[in-house]
């Protein structure tokens, strides 16, 4: 690193310069590898976002269908629906990847989006399959 702040402000195609450019790649790469950041939770995304433009709860109601709703979401208690997926990224731009991860930190799967799809989707093929044993 103290080299690094030594050749900085080098000009570029300098032996410096080109010095200074491999450090960097050298520093980026063992950072990433290091110190990962993580994706931030859809919540976190739409709390960054509200911060950003300045709005709060209330104002979130026509994405998401109610204050109370609102609440609940940002409290963790509901998860997101498609239409509140679609209706953030179109209304507020917040990134698609941000809004269908999971809620849990450290989580892999699309927890807030493929939990509760995934249990009406299967409680819609264990019905199915009742009325086909019915028949």
């Amino acid at each position: 690193m103290s080299r690094m702040k030594t050749i900085f402000d080098s000009k570029p195609g300098s032996k410096e310069g080109n010095e200074a450019e491999v450090l960097m790649i050298l520093i980026s790469d063992y950072e990433r590898l290091h110190y990962p950041v993580e994706a931030p939770t859809p919540i976190e995304a739409i709390r960054f976002r509200m911060e950003q433009l300045n709005l709060q709860q209330k104002d979130l109601a026509i994405y998401m269908g109610s204050a109370t709703r609102v609440s609940e979401i940002l409290r963790g208690k509901r998860p997101l629906t498609l239409t509140m997926i679609a209706a953030l990224h179109k209304g507020l731009d917040i990134p698609l990847a941000s809004l269908i991860q999971s809620t849990r930190k450290g989580k892999k799967s699309i927890g807030s989006l493929s939990y509760p799809l995934q249990s009406k989707i299967s409680s819609a093929r264990e019905r199915k399959s009742r009325y086909r044993k019915k028949k």
